[in-house]
């Protein structure tokens, strides 16, 4: 999720670990225009990994303090996915699963200024 633009990349996988993260990573550098540089925010999650941005020359990790969630824009994207579309469901099954959250990723992103407001940290705004 880009902050500044409002553009995102993801991908929805049936568990995660290292070689999902290196696919995301992928569509990161590809989305990333030429001449900029992509900062990754990642958690303690085993499968963020800093040797994950080695093949990439246009983005970095920055790896997170532990206990620190209020520093990482993404939980408050979840926390909307959450409070606005996925809060007091059942599923019919795995397909359903991958549809309504699907569903609630496109509804999410279908406006980048919700995406830049969830996203922007003052703290963390960078200049050219």
């Amino acid at each position: 999720m880009c902050p500044a633009t409002g553009a995102t990349e993801a991908i929805l996988a049936p568990f995660a670990n290292s070689d999902y993260m290196h696919e995301h990573l992928k569509l990161i550098s590809a989305a990333t225009q030429f001449g900029r540089h992509a900062l990754v925010i990642m958690d303690g999650a085993g499968w963020h990994q800093q040797d994950l941005a080695d093949d990439f020359d246009n983005l970095s990790i920055v790896k997170l303090p532990p206990y620190s969630p209020e520093l990482n824009p993404v939980e408050q994207v979840w926390q909307w996915l959450r409070q606005h579309v996925l809060a007091n469901r059942s599923f019919k099954g795995y397909d359903d699963i991958v549809e309504q959250c699907s569903i609630a990723w496109n509804t999410l992103i279908e406006k980048k200024a919700r995406v830049i407001e969830l996203c922007t940290r003052q703290w963390a705004i960078l200049t050219n």
